[in-house]
């Protein structure tokens, strides 16, 4: 039996947690007086933390032959790191706060992403339908709490979001540990599937694609307030990219019948070249805003759905953890990171238009990296089928 409402109400939580968080964070640490590059390097800790903490978690997992216990202390040490935000509001303090924070959520959703693998064992085409649950939790967040900011203090948001993350603990406290497959596979050694080129053509794109968002991420926001938009429209605009990434979510056993995991990833990565593009420099159409948040069905939704399915079948189960830590790492650890970074310190130097550039070329390096080491389909897509 798939415990699917136990899984998809975790990834409802995990989700909703940063529909508030990433967002509006930004807004409230402008609030209390943060700089745009001290808001940019807060808000990469969590890059930095998932580029540092699921290795470790992974080996931990992997080496263990269990993930619920790690999933479960991961999210209540979460709750602990977040209260510290609601005790001060000097720099170091909320510095250390999001380290702590950052370094224990992160270590948690590789390893949901294993037992949601593990679970549906060779239904991986279904997927979608538990992942699309953190799409719904996602835009009931970003949409409620935009109209909520509207009327409530900035502040309210710590409350709020401290609240979902003791969702995600009560949730991790009923997800059951996924059984062993019967027939054990040949043990290959995790540095001949790094070696392999598609493998390493993937992670390569992947880390760019994540730097292609970091403008996103964190400035998304304040960018459109900028422009004289308000929070609800804010919210708006956000749950408008994830409506189209449930569409994509919900639509992947159809899509994978109709093209390769590898001709989807091309696909959301010339989005992402387009989509940022539009909106750094079309930011004053609602139109073009619109268009581009349209275009998160592939640059996000498309993209995270083939490329952890690829990851799930070139790992097997002995590196399984391991794998989506490496994926998540490398990805919205180091990528995230570095595009976080990159954007807090050319936002106010060359604008908010080049920033978003910047963001496509990231995104054109990922296209490219994927192009040229991806050269087979092979047995990615058998697996994900």
């Amino acid at each position: 039996m798939i415990p699917y409402w136990r899984l998809s109400g975790y990834y409802f939580f995990y989700f909703a947690f940063i529909g508030a968080f990433s967002p509006y964070f930004g807004l409230y640490l402008q609030s209390i007086g943060s700089s745009a590059a001290q808001i940019a390097v807060l808000m990469s800790l969590m890059s930095v933390m998932r580029m540092l903490a699921p290795t470790l978690w992974g080996w931990l997992a992997d080496r263990l032959g269990v993930r619920t216990p790690i999933v479960r202390l991961s999210a209540f040490l979460s709750v602990i790191g977040f209260a510290g935000f609601l005790m001060t509001d000097a720099y170091f303090g909320l510095f250390l706060s999001m380290a702590f924070l950052s370094f224990f959520w992160s270590a948690a959703l590789p390893l949901v992403e294993t037992l949601t693998f593990a679970h549906l064992k060779g239904q991986a085409s279904r997927y979608g339908n538990i992942r699309v649950w953190g799409s719904v939790g996602f835009v009931i967040a970003v949409l409620g709490l935009g109209y909520l900011l509207d009327d409530l203090p900035v502040r309210a948001l710590l409350w709020i979001t401290l609240a979902m993350l003791v969702g995600i603990f009560a949730c991790a406290m009923t997800i059951p540990e996924a059984r062993k497959p019967g027939v054990p596979q040949p043990p290959v050694a995790l540095r001949e599937i790094l070696r392999r080129p598609e493998v390493g053509g993937l992670l390569a794109a992947c880390f760019f694609m994540s730097a292609a968002h970091g403008a996103l991420y964190v400035f998304y926001s304040l960018h459109l307030v900028a422009h004289g938009y308000s929070k609800s429209l804010v919210g708006w605009m956000w749950t408008l990219g994830v409506v189209a990434e449930i569409a994509v979510f919900m639509g992947m056993p159809q899509l994978l019948k109709a093209f390769s995991l590898r001709d989807l990833l091309v696909l959301s990565f010339v989005a992402a070249v387009l989509r940022f593009v539009l909106i750094g420099w079309g930011a004053d159409s609602v139109a073009v805003l619109v268009f581009a948040q349209v275009l998160h069905g592939a640059t996000f939704g498309a993209y995270h759905a083939a490329a952890v399915a690829a990851v799930n079948h070139w790992f097997g189960t002995q590196h399984q953890a391991r794998g989506q830590a490496l994926y998540g790492s490398i990805s919205f650890g180091a990528g995230g990171m570095m595009g976080g970074l990159v954007s807090g310190y050319t936002w106010e130097s060359i604008g908010p238009e080049w920033t978003y550039s910047l963001g496509s070329l990231f995104a054109l390096l990922g296209l490219i990296a994927l192009l040229g080491w991806w050269k087979d389909e092979g047995g990615a897509q058998a697996g994900a089928r």
